[in-house]
């Protein structure tokens, strides 16, 4: 009988800056545990009945090579979530929590018997999605510039001055948006950039000065740094599996 592989698929969402993913880990033998790279986000995951929110990043997560199943998920860009959610992105920084840990009880329990009716979760997560933005309106316009403009691969002194914010106001409202400081952020978003050029095929050291690195082994001291591995090593895990990584880093995510 033929071996199914995990299969991954994004698509981008109708709330702005989002993506709609989804995940099948069919069951089978045990995989090594696979990594989640950071990228300034977080996620709202429906996985085995209940509503897992995935914090800001700073390092690699790993995942439980054990988990299997199917999973569905919306990823907020970069300050969104935390509006939606009504926490400061910094609590939840490095975390996954229960979404019971940041609202009522009794809230959580509607919206997981909505999305278990669903014929879709991952298309009841984006209806709520757009529908709790309706209420509580768009992120701070302005932390909003902060992640384009560092997205765009912009220093943080330019993007500061741009949008009007002196150090410590954009570092506090950083934190709150994002988790943590805009230099971070910064390196972040960087390494997703030349991770991304990585995955067209363009070599490493081409890659890394098109991210805005200085040279290869700035980028090689960045993937070690906030990935715990080495290009060669997050390359050939994905061939090994006979898999791509999706934009986060992994092929993996819950």
């Amino acid at each position: 009988m033929p071996r199914r592989h995990q299969s991954y698929q994004e698509r981008p969402s109708r709330l702005d800056g989002a993506v709609v993913w989804t995940l099948d880990v069919p069951p089978g033998p045990e995989r090594r545990a696979r990594s989640v790279l950071p990228d300034g986000c977080m996620d709202l995951i429906w996985t085995a009945g209940r509503l897992v929110v995935a914090g800001p990043d700073t390092h690699a997560f790993e995942v439980d090579p054990r988990n299997r199943g199917s999973c569905a998920a919306i990823r907020f860009g970069p300050g969104t979530a935390p509006v939606l959610l009504g926490v400061p992105a910094h609590e939840l920084r490095d975390h996954r929590v229960d979404l019971t840990e940041l609202w009522p009880r009794g809230a959580v329990a509607a919206l997981t018997e909505r999305i278990a009716r669903s014929a879709g979760p991952a298309v009841a997560l984006e209806e709520f999605a757009l529908a709790r933005s309706a209420d509580t309106g768009p992120p701070d316009p302005l932390t909003a510039a902060v992640a384009e403009g560092l997205r765009r691969g912009r220093s943080v002194a330019s993007t500061a001055a741009e949008v009007g914010l002196g150090a410590r106001q954009l570092h506090r409202r950083s934190l709150a948006a994002f988790g943590y400081g805009p230099k971070t952020l910064a390196r972040i978003l960087r390494l997703q950039r030349a991770l991304a050029l990585v995955r067209t095929g363009l070599p490493f050291a081409e890659a890394a000065c098109a991210a805005g690195c200085t040279d290869q082994a700035h980028l090689a001291r960045e993937m070690r740094d906030l990935a715990g591995t080495t290009l060669g090593a997050y390359v050939a895990s994905a061939a090994a599996n006979n898999e791509t990584p999706h934009p986060s880093g992994s092929s993996t995510t819950a």
